[in-house]
């Protein structure tokens, strides 16, 4: 057996993580298993983690303390480099490459950084260090992966995209998670006490980059028009409260349902009417591919990459049409157009079963 060690998983079970935990599920584990190093003392999937078979190092984060987190990488490294035949380092920023930099040091030969965005979505500091880093990236990784070509551009520079060792990994998922289901579908808006309205819904951490100002002033509008709709909101992340305020202050106490981070979004899925994404910028989008495995119609920005779309009734709008616009489209396009089946999902890059066995082998040549 072979294997292969890990970075990326947070205490946040977001698209980044979600996407690693669909292929670890998926890959035959009697060939290869993964570990994982992470620098959170709270893991997402933690228990199932360990469950499958996994180890899951823990060091200190680098941003609590240079030294510290040097330290504990040098030792793990050390003791432990030889037992993988990989590292697949899966980030939003090429801020630190420092796994990288030291599986190489200790002798890891398969050095794989992955690309999970389009733009960069935390500080200025770290801004300047991912475009530094584009430079030093090329020579500790031996491979370059990307969730697709538009974010590769941003992340590793336009020509990556001819590199003998660049490919696109689609993120896929397991498509009969999602497989519409009536009866959950009534139970669920039953729970969630929406059984005669018109959800819509989003699953997003609350960060600016997904954009929820401009969802509330959507479903404000969308409000005005149909007074039966609700959100539901689901994630969590350092802009909640912020969001929580502008939710009163528009007067949607009693339309927006804040779910926090839940294990059960399939049966989420379910409940909803529609699925709106109004992101500033993505580098694919993981739960605009589980909504459409559920058939829901979607509505995206069009800053979102257009290979996401799988179904016909996904749609993407510019954001500069405003939240009128946003809404009429929803209500008088989106929401009529109703649900699809699941076939053309099923015959996608983007289902698990067509993908795990070529990942699998990716990480173990």
């Amino acid at each position: 057996m072979k294997k292969v060690l890990v970075f990326g998983m947070t205490e946040n079970p977001g698209g980044v993580e979600s996407v690693i935990m669909n292929y670890y599920r998926a890959i035959d584990r009697s060939q290869v298993q993964f570990d994982f190093l992470c620098n959170s003392q709270t893991v997402a999937y933690e228990d199932e983690i360990r469950s499958l078979g996994g180890e899951i190092y823990k060091i200190p984060a680098r941003r609590d303390g240079r030294g510290a987190f040097a330290q504990a990488l040098d030792q793990l490294m050390a003791a432990h480099a030889k037992e993988y035949c990989s590292i697949w380092v899966n980030v939003c920023s090429l801020a630190n490459i420092d796994y990288l930099k030291a599986a190489k040091k200790y002798g890891i030969p398969k050095r794989i950084i992955h690309c999970h965005n389009a733009d960069n979505g935390d500080s200025f500091l770290r801004g300047l260090l991912h475009r530094y880093n584009r430079g030093v990236v090329r020579k500790v990784a031996t491979d370059f992966w990307s969730c697709s070509d538009e974010a590769s551009k941003w992340f590793f520079g336009a020509d990556i995209v001819g590199h003998p060792r660049y490919r696109v990994i689609p993120n896929a998922i397991d498509g009969t998670r999602y497989t519409p289901n009536e009866a959950q579908r009534k139970e669920y808006r039953r729970l969630l006490g929406v059984e005669d309205a018109l959800v819509v819904g989003h699953v997003g951490r609350f960060h600016f980059q997904k954009n929820h100002n401009f969802l509330l002033q959507v479903v404000a509008e969308m409000k005005r028009l149909e007074p039966k709709t609700r959100l539901l909101l689901v994630g969590q992340g350092s802009e909640m409260e912020p969001i929580r305020a502008l939710t009163a202050q528009l007067g949607l106490e009693d339309t927006v349902q804040f779910l926090g981070v839940r294990s059960d979004l399939e049966g989420l899925y379910q409940a909803m009417d529609v699925f709106v994404f109004p992101s500033k910028f993505e580098g694919l989008g993981v739960v605009l591919l589980e909504a459409q495995a559920n058939g829901l119609p979607c509505v995206t920005s069009d800053v979102v990459p257009h290979q996401v779309k799988i179904n016909d009734n996904l749609h993407f709008l510019p954001l500069e049409d405003g939240a009128q616009k946003w809404a009429s489209f929803i209500l008088n396009q989106a929401v009529r157009q109703g649900r699809v089946g699941q076939e053309q999902f099923m015959n996608s890059p983007y289902n698990m079963a067509r993908q795990a066995r070529l990942v699998q082998g990716l990480l173990s040549e």
